[in-house]
């Protein structure tokens, strides 16, 4: 037993802190000591298993409180973790500053769509605030126009198909100017002569509707091509017109004709119903796109409201899209600083912990088992045997030590206790 007290009173003493220098000189008296100490503890306690277990138990307890003593040498090894949590404190502020940025745009978007929301329902009494040159009721105008450019199109569209027909197709059978214009078979009877002399005249007050939608469009152009390209259109109608007209002036004198006379363009231009027909045609087409492009413009006045609804409602959708976009990364980066702080948590725990250098201390350990055993080899007066089971009662013992301390096969070279 006083080889024993002799091993802890060295390990207490100061001079052993050299077992722990980072020496191979310090290192090798450390395993001589240990060995030495097994060795004169086994001599005086006879080898015995009990007392084996006592300086065992004994051996790790200094071991243990002289490694928290040694703070230098925890400071050392706990530099690794100290290292990986200010890493994780450098992610941590990544992903902290990018949260912030996220929250700051949710909000904006949040507070955009609040705002299209009142601007919906405040262009309805406010629409001169947004820049909107609208009534807040619809235009009386607006119906007028559109109860008068139906018919309008009707007759065209009677006129056209009836003129072109007897300009073109018809072979006449009176001199009436009436029944020349306005046939009201014209359409059949183009069906009846072929499917194309049908599609011809059933087409041709679409091209005078399409000339009409062009003269509007180009109106809205405030420069000198719009009005070229507009004069251009309408002098193209005339002229139009001008071919019916003379077409079915022509037939009509025919019809009538005395034999030797012929049919001129100066009779035509000097025979009052050559400009009728032209005036039933092209002044009605005027006053037909003058009726459209009002009603176009009024349908317009009136709509700017609903546009201005129609284009706050998508950049509500849109805003609702970037919203759901950020709230997704928002709950990402909420999860890894979660997960981050953890880690630094767990890492601080070790940080305050012990470092307990496990090979260092299974080194010491199997030396003392070492001498231990020697001196049964070597002092003990025993028959083989009964050293034999003397030293299977020790390994036994250092086994169930290390079981107790849980580094029974392990193979890691430092274990921290955090102080959890």
């Amino acid at each position: 037993m006083g080889a024993i007290k002799k091993l802890f009173k060295l390990k207490s003493t100061e001079p052993s802190q050299s077992m722990f220098d980072n020496t191979e000189e310090a290192r090798e008296q450390a395993r001589i000591t240990y060995y030495q100490s097994g060795y004169g503890a086994a001599t005086k306690a006879s080898g015995n298993a009990v007392t084996f277990g006592v300086g065992l138990k004994n051996l790790y307890n200094s071991f243990e409180n002289l490694c928290r003593k040694q703070l230098n040498e925890q400071d050392r090894l706990k530099q690794p973790y100290k290292e990986q949590q200010e890493k994780e404190r450098t992610e941590l502020k990544k992903r902290e500053t990018a949260l912030s940025i996220y929250e700051d745009q949710k909000n904006e978007v949040v507070k955009n769509i609040e705002s299209h929301k009142f601007e919906m329902m405040d262009v309805k009494q406010n629409p001169e605030k947004y820049g909107i040159d609208a009534d807040k009721r619809p235009k009386a105008q607006f119906y007028i126009g559109l109860l008068l450019l139906l018919p309008i199109t009707i007759y065209l569209f009677v006129f056209y198909i009836s003129a072109s027909y007897s300009a073109f197709f018809k072979d006449f059978e009176t001199g009436s100017l009436t029944a020349a214009i306005f046939d009201a078979n014209a359409l059949n009877k183009a069906i009846a002569d072929g499917w194309l002399e049908a599609v011809f005249i059933g087409t041709i007050p679409f091209v005078f509707m399409g000339l009409g939608y062009l003269i509007h469009m180009f109106q809205k152009g405030k420069n000198i091509m719009s009005y070229v390209k507009l004069a251009a259109l309408l002098i193209l109608t005339f002229l139009f017109d001008v071919i019916l007209a003379y077409l079915i002036e022509k037939k009509i004198f025919d019809f009538e004709r005395v034999l030797g006379e012929s049919f001129t363009p100066s009779m035509a231009v000097t025979n009052v119903n050559f400009w009728g027909i032209i005036f039933a045609g092209f002044v009605v087409y005027l006053i037909w796109g003058l009726v459209f492009d009002f009603v176009m413009k009024e349908h317009e006045n009136v709509d700017k409201i609903k546009a201005f609804i129609r284009s706050k409602k998508e950049e509500i959708k849109n805003s609702e899209s970037k919203k759901e976009t950020l709230l997704s990364k928002i709950e990402d980066l909420k999860h890894e600083v979660t997960s981050i702080k953890g880690k630094i948590s767990e890492l601080q725990s070790k940080i305050d912990g012990f470092v307990f250098p496990v090979k260092e201390y299974l080194h010491y350990h199997y030396q003392y088992k070492e001498g231990w055993y020697q001196a049964i080899n070597e002092v003990l007066a025993l028959p083989t045997k009964s050293k034999d089971e003397l030293r299977n009662s020790c390994e036994d013992v250092s086994q169930n030590h290390l079981k107790d301390l849980n580094l029974q096969d392990i193979d890691i070279q430092n274990l921290v206790y955090t102080n959890k």
